[in-house]
Order: structure tokens, then sequence, then C-alpha cells
């Protein structure tokens, strides 16, 4: 992609993707373009057999995401901030099977919280806060919002952020579990990319089944859940990366996986 476009989609090592918002001057905002090109990143990189884990990130110091363009808004444009399987900014609900780590250094509020939430780790620099101001918008943050952060974090702390509006700290984000790891300013990347290549590290398809049952807990019976984590794992078992896992333990060496 060029310098010009408005998502930026680089590889790091050999099996992790970076794919970076890059509206800085407009904070980040989802437009209809940045929709697009997202929807077609995130279907580049979950096609790609190579990349095992992926990071979302955004350019500058300003936000990570500050949500909605107004101005798209203004214009009559709305729908195009969203896409029939990915949702708000063609991320929000996609079908994603890899590994997503939200990479924040810089303030992730409303749609840029929810985009932050859809992933399944959290990364931030202590220049970052976590808000939801819908409300004080005469809104509601149905990008996924409103399900997801009381299911991160303490409910109470959940329902006090979304119906007051109020960002917290990366400090707090961290001590409530909304953020898993929190860095420096400017060192958010590098340890998303640590914690991305401890991700890779491991057989793809166990990666991939395991989080296909964990994704779900929430949203299955007990019974269910089992019943899925069975499938799972025979999936599993049928793979060649199942054999190599124990043949390099007695080899004594680092696996080999071939994600099949």
């Amino acid at each position: 992609m060029s310098e010009e476009s408005v998502v930026l989609v680089e590889r790091v090592g050999a099996h992790v993707a970076v794919v970076t918002l890059n509206r800085p001057a407009q904070a980040n905002a989802v437009s209809p373009e940045l929709t697009a090109a997202l929807q077609q990143a995130v279907a580049d990189v979950e096609k790609d057999p190579q990349v095992r884990c992926a990071i979302l990130a955004a350019a500058g110091e300003r936000a990570f995401c500050a949500g909605a363009d107004l101005g798209a808004i203004a214009a009559g444009k709305r729908d195009q901030l969203y896409t029939e399987d990915g949702g708000f900014a063609g991320f929000a609900m996609a079908d994603r099977r890899k590994f997503w780590i939200a990479c924040v250094e810089a303030p992730a509020l409303a749609g840029g919280l929810e985009l932050a939430l859809a992933c399944d780790t959290i990364v931030a620099s202590r220049r970052a806060r976590f808000g939801l101001p819908e409300v004080s918008r005469a809104l509601v943050a149905a990008a996924g919002g409103v399900v997801r952060l009381p299911r991160v974090m303490p409910r109470n702390i959940a329902l006090e952020m979304i119906a007051t509006g109020a960002p917290i700290s990366a400090d707090r984000a961290l001590a409530t579990g909304l953020v898993n790891h929190l860095t420096e300013p400017s060192g958010a990347l590098s340890k998303a990319v640590e914690l991305a290549e401890l991700v890779a590290a491991n057989a793809p398809i166990a990666v991939r089944e395991s989080l296909a049952v964990a994704r779900a807990v929430f949203d299955r019976t007990e019974s269910e859940l089992m019943q899925l984590s069975t499938a799972a794992a025979q999936r599993n078992y049928q793979t060649e990366d199942f054999r190599e896992g124990p043949r390099a333990f007695l080899e004594k060496r680092a696996p080999i996986w071939v994600g099949a």
C-alpha cells in the first residue's frame, strides 16, 4: 500500500501483520474510505496462511481512533461507515479466526474503544485513555461497546463508564482488566509485537480452534461449549502439527509448525 493509504498493512517477521489506521490528522476517525480499506485488510490478513497473529494499530499521537467521522455523517454517509459482514469500520463485528491485538498509544474513545474491544487483547501506553462518551451526545455505543465492555472488566465499573460517558486512564484500565499490558509512551507497538510473536510461535490450527471455543463462552451453555471444545480437539487431532508437537518435544528441538 502507498503512504497515502488510509489503512496500512505491514509484515513484522514471518508471521505477524500490523494493520495501521492511517488518518492521523483526523484522529483516525472512521470514514467510508477507511471502512472499505480496513475490511479488505482484515480479509487479506485472515486468508494469508503465513500470518498467525495480527495487530491493530494507529498512526500519530492524537488518537487511536476518535470513532465515526462526523464530516461523513454530516454528508449523509453514515451507512458507509458500516459493512454487512464487518459492522462498524468493517471490523467491529468481522468474523476473525486469528488472534488480534489492539495497540493503543493514544486515546481510544467512542468507536475507537469499540474497535479495541473487538480485538482479543489490548496493549496500551500510559498516554492512552478509554471511554464511551456516546450518552453525552444522546447516542448508544451500539458497535459492541455496551455489550463487550461489561465482559472484559468489572460490571459496576463498566456500567459507570457507559452511564457517565467519562473516560478512564490507562493505569485504571490496566487495574480493571480492560488492558492486558501497559507501557511507557511509544512502547506499545514493540510490546504488542512481542506478544504477537509468542502467539505466532504456537501451532496455528490449535490456536484458532482454541480461540473459536473461548470466544463463544459468553454465548453458549456449558454443555454446548463442551461439545464445541470436543469438536475443536477432534479437528486438531487430524493435523500434522498435532503429530509434530510430541515429536519435537521428544527430539528436544523447536517444533516446525506447518498449519495443516
